[in-house]
């Protein structure tokens, strides 16, 4: 596995016995694993996940897709009921929600206080295979998997348990509407999913924005009406009046931050329709400090929703979402580059740098590098 250190530091591999699961539990081996834009966020120092708690050495990576490597005692399906066996590829939570506390009984497992109470240990503790950038991963017993179907690439799939599940988590708690408009700062992974959403929701027009042409032009592959690019709209109040422009003059119906950065909150705040919704997913990075003027929140009505996590049932509706649009929308496209895992940390350099949009790393080589 490979095992984070801290800020910058390299990557250093540790190697640790295969565990063997217990009843409830699933080992998986590693087919596919994204950086994801948060891998980024605490590489970079970004966030200081020793001061949430984490410890270090640590297992980093939580976003892919693996296939069963050895059932615990009593497992014979996954979450849905459909029978598993050794060798089923599989999407799985990343995180671990109690299920029995207060948040959780109010249908809130997202927000559960517990559920990265396993994610927290170093890899120094068994079962040490706690993040994605390693050639096993340990699911504990209970935790929600769903097959994958055939004929979906790694590739198109690798996104769904951490991106586009996030996406229909916002959008859904966001309650987004047939003929409502969407704005969506950063057209990385989490906005093509977001655009890709809002269409089949029949949302419209969708505004995709950033600075990266090729992202905007995927974008429209994936759904978007118009885009807005931030090398010539350059100011926040360009932006705002750019979505004004495009929605009669009002702003967007839903607006979704997914740049990661407090510096975009206030203009999407403020393009955002009255009595719309804002929603803000990116910014995770805690101790980060941004502003706006909370007046205009309250005397426009717009509601403001925090999204981290989601529930079991928008991972299985991410899964069908990828299984019905596979043939129709670019999943593939949105993986630039794939490095074998032994490359972590050139792959790190080169995304950091601007020189991969999203990439993605393959502990098993001969396995991943397979169609399906």
């Amino acid at each position: 596995m490979a095992v984070f250190h801290g800020i910058k530091q390299p990557f250093t591999f540790l190697s640790y016995p295969i565990p063997d699961p217990a009843p409830g539990a699933v080992v998986l081996k590693m087919r596919l694993a994204n950086i994801c834009g948060s891998d980024l966020h605490y590489w970079r120092g970004d966030a200081d996940l020793v001061g949430r708690g984490f410890e270090m050495p640590y297992a980093l990576g939580h976003e892919g897709v693996g296939e069963v490597f050895r059932l615990g005692a009593g497992v014979s399906t996954d979450s849905a009921g459909q029978p598993v066996r050794e060798g089923d590829r599989v999407v799985f939570r990343y995180f671990d929600p109690c299920g029995r506390c207060a948040v959780c009984l109010r249908d809130h497992p997202y927000a559960c206080p517990y559920r990265q109470r396993e994610r927290l240990r170093g890899v120094r503790h068994w079962p040490h295979f706690r993040g994605t950038f390693a050639q096993y991963y340990y699911l504990y017993p209970g935790h929600t998997m769903f097959r994958v179907p055939e004929g979906l690439t790694d590739a198109s799939v690798a996104g769904v348990n951490c991106a586009l599940t996030q996406v229909i988590s916002g959008l859904d708690r966001a309650q987004l509407r047939p003929g409502e408009s969407v704005a969506i700062q950063g057209a990385g992974g989490l906005g093509l999913y977001a655009a890709a959403i809002a269409r089949s929701r029949g949302a419209g027009p969708i505004i995709a924005i950033d600075g990266i042409s090729s992202r905007l032009e995927l974008a429209r592959a994936f759904g978007a009406d118009e885009t807005v690019d931030i090398t010539q709209a350059d100011t926040p109040e360009a932006r705002v009046q750019a979505v004004r422009d495009l929605t009669g003059g009002l702003g967007a119906d839903v607006t979704l931050e997914l740049v990661g950065h407090p510096g975009v909150v206030a203009e999407g705040v403020y393009m955002t329709a009255p009595g719309g919704r804002f929603v803000e997913i990116g910014n995770i990075n805690v101790g980060w400090a941004g502003s706006f003027d909370p007046s205009d929140a309250v005397l426009r009505s717009v509601t403001l929703i925090g999204v981290a996590h989601y529930r079991a049932r928008d991972l299985a509706a991410a899964l069908a979402f990828v299984a019905r649009e596979s043939g129709r929308l670019p999943f593939d496209e949105m993986l630039a580059s794939r490095f074998d895992l032994t490359d972590i940390n050139d792959a790190f350099v080169q995304q950091d740098a601007g020189h991969v949009t999203r990439s993605a790393l393959a502990p098993h080589p001969e396995t991943s590098a397979q169609p399906t």
